[in-house]
Formats: structure tokens, sequence, C-alpha cells
């Protein structure tokens, strides 16, 4: 732990390698000052949108650079198994070929600044309860096909380093597991880069032999002393149950990513402290740049309009305006006022533990509100108390708009919050965020409702009051959250962020959920869903959901025309070592064009959606996402939109086998707005 990172390496001056400086995290440089608080992952996933993220992903290379770290902690990319999960909003949702995408671009971002990217948590981390004494039981199949994905794209991205997690996979911790780390991982997706534990999450030397090639942070547990490495490992090569060549084997992939990004001329000195931003050494390098105006605009692109009747939003020029909820304003503490982001008062912009960043300031919505009203002559009143409901009513009774802010929040587990071990208690608002919607809706027929939130809430009892004109999600939108909000509330810009998730009627809706209590020492996590996560579940059981998956409106509308589909997926994939990245399963083999107009009078970006139905055969859930793309259009305009598909979007993994396959018979192909909002559809014979 020696070093003013939260992750570091000694310096071997022999070779001219100064060590290097790991630091979280995935939404931005975390415990230091002067950096960018960066909208989570769950909101770049909601964009649909590969050149925004990438952005994101550079931009977050930057002021890692900046700072001087050499390893950056993220992406996180756990696949959104259980709705309640208390890290979800650090990665990308629901859907394995979205966070996939989402993981690529993010890796690709930040190296292009030469900032070493880690793929976490590697793999099946998906709950904080139990997560350092449970075994998520997991088939080979639904494996490669849904968890490991996210990592096979990161791998084509020529991540530097994986981080393996807490938690054991079909009862052998993930740190040492042979089948994930050399034979998945090393083997099939040909990684040439390093695995590093997780902190704390080595179990013993001979961990190595499984693949793993460094220990965070060193000790066995902080201030310790004692590590599984250093002599522990000299003696196990002494006596033979470490080969030396694997010594060499993990100096090298360690090196290799260093010489990769470049960091091996010209790279900057660390120049903080994360232990004490106080601390001498800490030169306060400013590294924030312009960041706030790619910030503001995945926040403004990842806001879904969930709901938009009679003719609600955009507003105009309103002659007064409520603005209601906690959410609405700061923190009583200031924007880090709680540790870790461990508490929830004030705008949610971001979840809490180790996947946080200070902020460097906070737009709040009510103040972001009444500076657009001030300008339009709009009277704002205000109620901040979540709990005070007559308040709450006085406040907008008469107004001719009522815009609600209500949250939901979740984190790592070493942080309880409001009676939350991490993972959420539930899918309800917090704070009586229900009662506070109904409250004013009951006296305010222009009702809005914005929601804040890590994942998906239940909102089925107020969604369908007629009151309740209009809903949107704003996700965690970071530093520039009330800027954002405000942007798509009066039409700036107009709502193009999708769902990257499913929104239930009822919890008991979802294939999986949180397991929060155990008697056992060792908790058994299975994974009995199969392939039918979020979506997949509701199509294959025919549960109508709340909102799809890819579900989002807009103040325009688009149609869809045209359809053609082209190519054969005929050819041979390769087996055995490095096949999983192997050019023949990724070459593009398949165009699906199609045509798309703005037939809307207000300018636009729509999202069309390409889903797969595989032959009958496969055995597979009735679709899954294969495509999207984000096309903006003028009023009236229209554009031809083709999307590629390789072998690999058809196949399944053939657990006798061990290679990918493609099943035989008709493949149907339908593209549309959403999961559920399918405009094309046509056939290709595999």
């Amino acid at each position: 732990m020696d070093g003013n990172c939260v992750g570091n390496t000694p310096a071997i001056p022999s070779i001219s390698f100064p060590g290097l400086c790991l630091e979280d995290s995935p939404l931005g440089v975390r415990d230091v000052d002067n950096v960018s608080a960066f909208p989570a992952a769950i909101n770049a996933a909601a964009t649909f949108n590969r050149t925004l993220i990438r952005q994101r992903g550079v931009a977050m290379g930057q002021e890692f650079r900046g700072k001087g770290v050499h390893v950056a902690l993220g992406p996180m990319m756990n696949t959104m198994r259980a709705p309640a999960a208390g890290r979800n909003w650090e990665g990308f949702g629901g859907d394995p070929f979205l966070s996939g995408e989402g993981a690529y671009e993010t890796v690709m971002g930040v190296q292009s600044a030469g900032v070493q990217a880690t793929a976490k948590h590697y793999i099946n981390n998906e709950q904080e309860h139990f997560r350092d004494t449970s075994s998520s039981d997991v088939d080979d199949r639904k494996q490669h096909e849904i968890y490991a994905h996210p990592f096979l794209r990161s791998v084509q991205a020529n991540v530097a380093s994986v981080m393996c997690s807490y938690n054991q996979i079909n009862g052998s911790f993930a740190c040492e597991n042979d089948k994930t780390l050399n034979g998945i991982l090393k083997t099939e997706f040909g990684f040439p880069g390093y695995v590093m534990s997780d902190w704390q999450a080595t179990h013993s030397t001979g961990s190595i032999n499984q693949g793993l090639d460094m220990t965070m942070p060193g000790d066995t547990f902080f201030g310790s002393g004692v590590s599984y490495f250093g002599p522990a490992l000299i003696s196990a090569v002494n006596q033979g149950t470490v080969p030396e060549a694997r010594i060499d084997d993990m100096a090298t992939r360690i090196l290799a990513a260093w010489y990769l990004l470049g960091q091996d001329s010209g790279y900057p000195n660390v120049n903080f402290n994360a232990w004490n931003n106080n601390a001498a050494g800490n030169s306060h390098v400013d590294v924030q740049s312009d960041h706030k105006n790619v910030i503001r605009a995945i926040g403004q692109a990842s806001t879904v309009l969930l709901k938009n009747s009679q003719g609600a939003l955009p507003l105009s020029t309103p002659r007064t305006l409520a603005v209601i909820g906690s959410g609405a304003r700061n923190s009583t503490l200031g924007p880090n006022g709680y540790s870790d982001r461990g508490g929830d008062d004030g705008v949610l912009a971001m979840g809490w533990g180790s996947g946080t960043a200070n902020f460097p300031y906070l737009v709040a919505p009510l103040d972001a509100l009444t500076a657009k009203a001030s300008v339009a002559g709009t009277k704002v009143s205000s109620s901040t108390s979540d709990t005070d409901l007559n308040a709450a009513a006085n406040a907008a009774a008469g107004k001719d708009v009522a815009i609600v802010f209500i949250t939901a929040d979740s984190g790592e587990g070493y942080i309880t919050v409001e009676g939350n071990f991490g993972d959420r208690n539930d899918l309800l608002a917090w704070h009586g965020g229900d009662a506070l919607v109904e409250q004013v809706a009951s006296v305010n027929p222009n009702t809005i409702v914005a929601v804040n939130s890590v994942g998906p809430i239940i909102m089925e009892n107020w969604i369908d009051n007629e009151n309740v004109t209009a809903v949107l999600w704003s996700g965690l939108p970071g530093q520039e959250a009330g800027n954002a909000v405000t942007d798509v509330l009066y039409g700036v810009y107009n709502p193009s962020g999708r769902l990257p998730y499913t929104i239930a009627h009822n919890a008991s809706d979802y294939s999986a959920a949180v397991i929060y209590s155990s008697s056992s020492s060792i908790l058994d996590i299975p994974y009995n869903e199969g392939l039918f996560v979020d979506y997949r579940h509701f199509d294959a059981q025919g549960i109508k959901p709340r909102f799809e998956f890819g579900f989002g409106l807009s103040y325009t509308t688009f149609e869809y025309s045209d359809l053609s589909i082209s190519g054969s997926t005929a050819g041979d994939i390769a087996s055995g070592p490095g096949s999983s990245i192997d050019p023949s399963l990724h070459e593009s083999v398949v165009q699906v064009g199609f045509t798309l107009k703005n037939v809307g009078s207000v300018a636009g970006h729509e999202i069309p959606q390409l889903y797969i139905s595989l032959p009958s055969s496969a055995n597979s859930p009735p679709q899954g996402l294969k495509g999207f793309d984000n096309v903006y259009l003028e009023p009236g305009e229209s554009t031809t939109v083709t999307m590629e598909l390789s072998r690999y979007s058809f196949a399944i993994w053939d657990v006798i086998a061990q290679r990918w396959s493609i099943p035989s018979g008709t493949s149907k192909i339908s593209v549309g707005g959403s999961s559920r909002d399918i405009r094309l559809t046509g056939t290709l014979a595999l």
C-alpha cells in the first residue's frame, strides 16, 4: 500500500521502471481535487451513442494522465442481473451487447490518452451482499454469451489489465479460477495483458498458477505487511510449486502494458496524494480542461423521456413553476459532504463507494431551473423537503407546472446508507418519493416527475395518474446534473436517451434478485435464469414491462422503411486458443440496411436498434440486441442506415465442442425503436 495512490507497485531502477500508480474510478479520478465528476456508466449506456461514450473515455483518460496515474481502475462491466444490486450504476446495464460496446469505447477512449484501462470485475460479481463469501454458479454457455462478452470486447480494444473479483465462480475464487482466467480470458480470448486482484481478493500464492499476475494492494489485509506474493512467492519458486517461467510471464505482461501505452517516455509523475489532499506532494494540478461540456452533453443525451402526455414537454414559458423534492437541491453538507458519497441528501448525481470522484461543483436542478425561469420571466416556488407533504402541496397548488424530483441510491457494500448495505433493499423511490409524487399530483394537474436513480424503480403508484403528465429518468449525470435536465425539460435538447434496462410493473417480474441473507459460510448464488436476463426474460415469459429495454420518447417522430438484408454467415469458424477473437468470427458478413426519416417538426436523434432471433434449435432467448446506431435528422430529412453483422452476431457457445457455432435454420432480423417497438422484420438463412 505504500505510495500516493490507492494501488502502487515499486520502482525497478535497473530497467528505468518507475513503478505504477493505480487509481479509481470508472467515472473520474477518485480521492483527489481539481478533477471532473463524469456521468456514471449507466448514463453513458443510456445514450446509445458510441461517439459520446468514446469522448467520455478520452476525457477521463486525459484527467488520469494529468494526475500521473498509470492505471485507471475502470471501466466496470458487470451485468445488471439483479436490478437492486448496488454497483449496477457503475456498469452499462442489462444487455451484454450494449455493455460490450460501452466497454470497448471506454477502453479505447481512456487508452488513447496513454493510460492503462482495467476491465472489471472479472467475473460474476453481481451483488454486494456476501461478495467475499459467495459462489456465483454459472454454466459455460451463459458465461460466454452473457457475462464474458463485455470482457471479450475489452480485449478486442487492447485493454491493458483485467481485475478479478471477490466472489467465487462455481466454487473457486475468481482470482484463482483456472477456467475463467487461464481458460477463457488468456487462452480463448487471447488476452496478452495482466490480471490484477481486487483489493484483498487474493487467497493464495498458488493463484499465480491459475492466472493471477498482480496482487493488490499487496498485503493480505490493510496494514498487515503480510502478502501471498513477496517472500511467499520466492519460497514457492524455490520449492518448484510456481514455475520460474510463470514469473517471467507475469513480469512480461505488466511491462508490455506499460510499453503498449507509451508510459516509458515522457509520462507525468504522480502529483497527488490519494490519502490526504493536503499532504506534501499534492501539486493540486487542475486537469478539468473543458470536460464540463462533454459531461453536459452526456447528461442531455442520456436523459430518457418515459411519458409525455397533453404536450407537457418541452416547457415553453410557464408563468409559474413549482420545484419539489430534496433531489432538486444541493446537499446541506455540500456535494462532497459524505465520504465516497455515502449519503443520499440532495441531487443524486453518482452512487456511493470506490466508483466515485470528488465533485468540483454540482449544479442542482433547482438552481438551473431558477436561472432558466428568470430569463423567461417565470416565477419559481419550491419545497425541498421529501417528508413535509403539506409544504409540497402548498408550493405546487395553482402553479402552471410542478416538477417533482425523486431519487434511489446504491453503492458498494463497505458503506451502509439508510439501511441499504450497498445493494438496494427494494426498488422503490427513496424518502417516500411515491407519496411525494401522489401528493403533488393531487393538487396540480400538470405534474412532471424527474427520476435520478441508480437503476429501475417501480412507478406503479403514480405512473398512470392523469395529472402526472410527463416522466423522465436522468440517472446519475455527474456535475452538470441540473443543467442537463433543464436543457431537456425546456427543449434545448430533444431527448434521445434509451433505457439500458427494463422497468417492470413489479419487482417480482425480474428473473433474478439480490440474496440478502444466508446461514452458509459460502452462499451459493445459482444463476438459474440462464440466458434470460433482463428483457430476454420478459420476452420469453410473455411479461409486459412498464417500460421495455431500449425505450425512450422524443419530441419528434421517426419512420422506418425499405429493409434490405444481404450477405451470408457461410464459412469456417476457428477453434482453439484465440478463437473467440479470431477475425473469421468477427468480420462483417451480413449487411442490414433501411431508411430512417424524421416525420415530425423538431430535429432530433433516433436510436434504431437491431435484434436477432435465432432458430429454435439454438434454445436461445426470443431475441437479442446485436446492433444500434444514433442518427440525427432535421425535420423531413431521411437517410439510409446500414448495420454490419458478423458470424459472432449469430453464434452460440457449444459447450460440448467448446467453440462458437452457428445454428442451422432461419434467423429473424428485427429493426425498431426499442425491444418491443419493432418496425421492420426480415429473415436470413443460416
